[in-house]
């Protein structure tokens, strides 16, 4: 195991790995989000209350989820270049970041496209939608630190502890809900014993969380592809890599 994982981090290998697998993983994209928005737009019921406007959840919610989940994927990847100096993990984090920022703009985006016919108002300062805007920030500043610092060696040091500070942020927008009096509805997928959530409209959500994830490993491969160029661009390997396109 740990062999592999030597090898996983060497980045020729990685470059060449994440060449096959993006094609494998971007289809099954395309699949899950075509079958969400199908079943999401047309085939799920009217809700009795919101009328078609709650179908961008099959958007926002997924978003939303992946906001988090990238966060933590570029935070630990973060640590893990700390503690071990790993030059794929800094690169996987760097990657991360645009990608979760997108995200996280995209959830706050259709959460206010949603908010508006729901709450009267785009947007208000509510503990839900303002500590995902704290994140939004967050990921803002580590893309700002790996821009700004020359040295991707210390950029990735600077934006990792940065990444690692910002985790307190995570369970405040998960739990924020339950914790504080907010105009956000409260958990109806992770709640046990009492699903608030009918299955026509779980399945069309958990096809685009799966999609949302699927392109996320797809995008995240293909970024992580140019960084490791960008980062190796001295380096014999990535000079016979580009030689034959020269010459041709």
């Amino acid at each position: 195991m740990w062999t592999f994982l030597q090898q996983l981090s060497s980045p020729p290998y990685f470059y060449q790995l994440a060449g096959r697998l993006i094609p494998w993983l971007a289809w099954p994209c395309l699949a899950f989000l075509i079958s969400g928005l199908y079943y999401g737009l047309w085939v799920a019921p009217i809700d009795y209350q919101q009328g078609h406007s709650y179908r961008i959840m099959f958007v926002h919610v997924p978003a939303a989820w992946m906001s988090l989940f990238i966060y933590m994927v570029m935070a630990i990847s973060g640590g893990i270049a700390l503690i071990w100096h790993m030059k794929l993990a800094e690169v996987i984090a760097a990657s991360s970041a645009p990608i979760g920022a997108s995200f996280t703009f995209l959830a706050l985006a259709t959460g206010a496209l949603w908010g508006k016919p729901m709450w009267g108002t785009w947007w208000a300062w509510d503990a839900r939608l303002t500590s995902e805007l704290i994140l939004l920030f967050l990921y803002l500043g580590i893309i700002a630190l790996n821009s700004a610092i020359e040295d991707k060696r210390t950029a990735s040091r600077a934006s990792a502890v940065l990444g690692l500070v910002g985790i307190i942020n995570i369970p405040i927008i998960h739990y924020s809900v339950i914790w504080w009096n907010s105009l956000h509805q409260p958990p109806s997928i992770t709640k046990f014993g009492a699903p608030s959530i009918h299955l026509s409209m779980l399945i069309p959500l958990l096809l685009m969380a799966v999609a949302f994830k699927f392109y996320y490993a797809t995008v995240v491969l293909m970024r992580a592809r140019c960084e490791i160029l960008e980062r190796e661009r001295n380096s014999h390997w990535v000079g016979t890599l580009i030689t034959p396109s020269q010459n041709s």
